[in-house]
């Protein structure tokens, strides 16, 4: 079988053999919309990570019989065309749920701990120069007793719930009417926002959740709280938390954005917001080592559930 990877680059340094062992693999690092068609038009197996197959892309492909995402959300492939043209399409669910939630706990702990100040403090100098072994400008935050709202409890949610608890952390959930009930404090989003110290997302980007935090959201957040996206980007109003940022003691981190790479104009890079209140990491937290070795094995038994 012929197999192309039209975005190979988003796995990095992954082997990949596993996957040339079970058909003919060609590797692209990125596909633009122009380049997909010549590239897979003889393939009958496509992996895509976040390169769009849309209606019009897919009608020129009359080959493929198979699209593997290399991830678990499926909002670039046009499935309806996908079903009308008889092309199955398969993700890999489930394979980054450890480590979504340790890069969570990392960005949560790293803003407690204001360990961007101290990084910085130390490799400027200016440790060297101190007549005293410690500096508290800013005061490390113990999570023990902390309030810790979650918006989602998928596999995701419900890890980082259990870390939370683990680590001292009073946990509660928001999550809409005739969700599952868990065993942690409900409450409705607007009181999960004023009363948490820590604020984790990992929800869906849908109709419900876009612009699901926005100014008025923000403004209930307590002053020296700390808001997480591990979801996606479209969750979070970026202009109003850059606002809020440059107004407020509030902290943030963030994992995912509403544009991808984050333009060099987006209100979060402003000079403006104090670097050691806001964690920024470029959408990595799915692919840890042995997340990516999960996923690349899901993608091969999904090939084979073709043949």
């Amino acid at each position: 079988m012929n197999i192309v990877f039209l975005d190979a680059m988003t796995l990095g340094k992954s082997d990949l053999s596993a996957i040339d062992r079970v058909g003919n693999l060609t590797l692209y690092p990125f596909s633009t919309p122009e380049e997909c068609v010549e590239r897979a038009k003889l393939a009958e197996i496509v992996i895509t990570n976040k390169v769009v197959l849309n209606r019009k892309i897919l009608q020129k492909l009359p080959k493929l019989r198979l699209i593997c995402i290399a991830a678990t959300g499926m909002n670039n492939i046009d499935l309806d065309a996908a079903k009308e043209f008889n092309i199955a399409v398969k993700n890999v669910a489930g394979y980054s749920t450890a480590s979504v939630a340790q890069h969570t706990i990392m960005l949560a702990l790293g803003l407690l701990g204001h360990t961007s100040y101290y990084d910085s403090y130390i490799k400027s100098g200016r440790y060297s120069k101190s007549p005293v072994f410690v500096n508290l400008d800013h005061d490390p935050i113990d999570i023990e007793g902390k309030n810790w709202g979650i918006i989602g409890m998928g596999s995701i949610g419900r890890k980082v719930a259990g870390i939370a608890q683990a680590l001292g952390a009073n946990v509660s959930y928001y999550l809409r009417e005739g969700g599952k009930v868990y065993p942690f404090l409900s409450q409705n989003l607007h009181d999960l926002l004023r009363n948490c110290h820590i604020v984790s997302i990992h929800a869906p980007l849908n109709a419900q959740t876009q612009g699901m935090i926005g100014a008025n959201e923000l403004e209930l957040l307590q002053d020296s709280s700390i808001l997480l996206n591990l979801g996606r980007g479209g969750i979070v109003d970026e202009v109003a938390l850059a606002n809020a940022l440059k107004k407020r003691p509030l902290y943030a981190g963030l994992d995912v954005f509403e544009t991808e790479p984050l333009p060099k104009n987006n209100p979060l890079l402003s000079s403006e917001i104090p670097s050691e209140r806001l964690l920024l990491t470029p959408h990595i937290a799915w692919g840890y080592e042995q997340s990516r070795k999960r996923l690349i094995a899901g993608i091969v038994e999904n090939i084979k559930s073709l043949t």
